[in-house]
Order: structure tokens, then C-alpha cells, then sequence
């Protein structure tokens, strides 16, 4: 009798935690995708790069539930923000953006699960903007930019040009993604690092999922 009491009690727990999973995964979805609609544009980079916030919830989320809830974080992020807005590029773009979201959070929950302390999530962060900024700035250069062009209409060098007028030394796709992509990535890897590493001690233990 008391096996089946045991029994009976894993599959309540495990019934709420999945339950409990999914309430936070819909929650800081829907933060995030509040939060991709307000974009700041920066000095440094032409006005259809514009930075936003919304990948503070998809990082907090791997780091309180893992990378595949923030993977899928991102992923529902992404497909609300295609319903509320619409997609320009015929939903290639949103992929990328969901690639180089997953890019920042995804090594950094990895790499905290392994190191379940404050010097790992350092870590992971560190190793999350390096891979984000890396793979921005390939995905720039293969794909997003030359689909701008196509769907926009644009020729490539109309889109060069646009960096040049806020930086001279931008010459060709690959300064734009150096002087461009780059720095716009690195600028946002850590601006969401810092404020996910003051706010998670803080929120941690609303997302705490018991593994009973």
C-alpha cells in the first residue's frame, strides 16, 4: 500500500511540475514577445538594426528550467511576434532571429546546468554573447542581408551604403558585419547578461521547480 501511496505521490509531482513547466515557459514567453516590441535603435548601426530586450525572459528561463525551455521560449516568442506583426522576409528572418536568440541563451543554460553557480552563469553568459555575435554576424552576411535586398528591393550596396553613412571605414559586406553586426550583437549579449545576473538571485525562486 505504501508503494502505491509512493507511486501515486512521484506521478502528482511530476504531474504538477510539468504543469507548473509549461504556466512559466507561456509566461516568460509572453514577456518576451512584449518586450521584441519595443526597439531601440543604436548609434552605431544603420535604423533597421534595432535592439530590444526580449531575450532577458529566454535567458532567464534556461537558467531556472534549462536550454530546452528557453529554446522553446524563444521559439514561441518568435511565432507570436510573427502573428502580432507579421513577417517581412517570408519567415526566413524569423528563424535567423530565433537561431541567434538560441545563439545568447542556449550555451549560457548549458553551461550553467553544468556549473550550477554564480561563476558559471558568468560563464555561460560570456560564451553565449561570443556565440551570438559570431553567428549575427554570418547570418548577416549570408542570409539576412542579401534576403533584405531581394525582398526590400534594395540593392546590397544601397544597404552597404547605409552603413557607411554612420561609419566611413564601412566599405563592403564584411566591414558592415564587423563594424555593424558585431558590435550591435556584443552591445546587446551583454547589456541582457548584466540585467538577467542582477535581477535572477531575485525571481529565482518564483521559477523553482520542485523535482520531488
Amino acid at each position: 500500500m505504501s508503494t502505491n501511496n509512493t507511486i501515486s505521490n512521484q506521478h502528482h509531482v511530476q504531474s504538477r511540475n510539468r504543469i507548473r513547466w509549461i504556466a512559466q515557459v507561456g509566461m516568460l514567453s509572453a514577456v518576451a514577445t512584449v518586450l521584441m516590441l519595443f526597439e531601440i535603435p543604436l548609434p552605431f548601426a544603420p535604423a533597421f538594426y534595432k535592439l530590444d530586450f526580449s531575450e532577458i525572459p529566454v535567458m532567464v528561463g534556461c537558467f531556472a528550467m534549462g536550454p530546452a525551455a528557453g529554446a522553446m521560449i524563444e521559439l514561441i516568442k518568435i511565432l507570436l511576434h510573427v502573428l502580432l506583426k507579421g513577417s517581412m522576409t517570408g519567415g526566413v528572418g524569423d528563424v535567423a532571429n530565433f537561431v541567434i536568440g538560441c545563439c545568447l541563451c542556449v550555451p549560457a543554460g548549458i553551461l550553467y546546468k553544468k556549473m550550477h553557480t554564480r561563476h558559471g552563469a558568468e560563464i555561460g553568459m560570456a560564451a553565449g554573447t561570443v556565440c551570438m555575435t559570431l553567428a549575427g554576424c554570418v547570418i548577416n552576411a549570408y542570409i539576412l542581408l542579401p534576403l533584405y535586398s531581394r525582398v526590400l528591393s534594395i540593392p546590397l550596396d544601397a544597404l552597404v551604403a547605409m552603413g557607411t553613412e554612420i561609419n566611413s571605414s564601412i566599405t563592403g559586406i564584411g566591414s558592415f558585419v564587423i563594424l555593424a553586426v558585431a558590435p550591435f550583437n556584443l552591445v546587446k549579449g551583454i547589456l541582457v547578461s548584466v540585467i538577467v545576473f542582477l535581477i535572477y538571485k531575485k525571481i529565482s525562486p518564483i521559477l523553482k521547480i520542485s523535482r520531488g
